[in-house]
């Protein structure tokens, strides 16, 4: 009885492993692309790399709000760290609520 146990687990695990990595891939790039600035220290928003580093978080929360809540927005009408308080919101929202009612707190940037 314990052999077919270990063996039914084998299985499974061989079975949903492959599809699991599947799942994730574009989204480790993304986040690979974002801890590549992990610990660095910035002179200030005009920084070249600070740009690039809100760049990289803009594009990664865009695709993860997309991913989470099917909500499309543009990488380009919010900062980084607005995005990330925008997903924070958006996991506590009750069911019947607007995203909109959450957005519009944001001012949305043209860049």
């Amino acid at each position: 009885m314990k052999m077919k146990t270990m063996m039914f687990t084998l299985v499974m695990v061989l079975c949903f492993s492959p599809a699991i990595s599947l799942t994730q891939g574009n989204e480790k790039a993304s986040q690979s692309e974002l801890l590549a600035y992990a610990g660095k220290s910035y002179t200030g928003f005009q920084d070249p790399e600070f740009i690039n580093y809100d760049g990289a978080l803009r594009d990664y929360e865009t695709q993860r709000i997309k991913k989470i809540f099917g909500l499309t927005l543009d990488p380009k009408a919010y900062s980084g760290f607005d995005l990330l308080e925008i997903e924070s919101l958006l996991k506590f929202k009750k069911s019947g609520e607007a995203p909109d009612l959450f957005l519009g707190k944001f001012p949305k940037r043209a860049r």
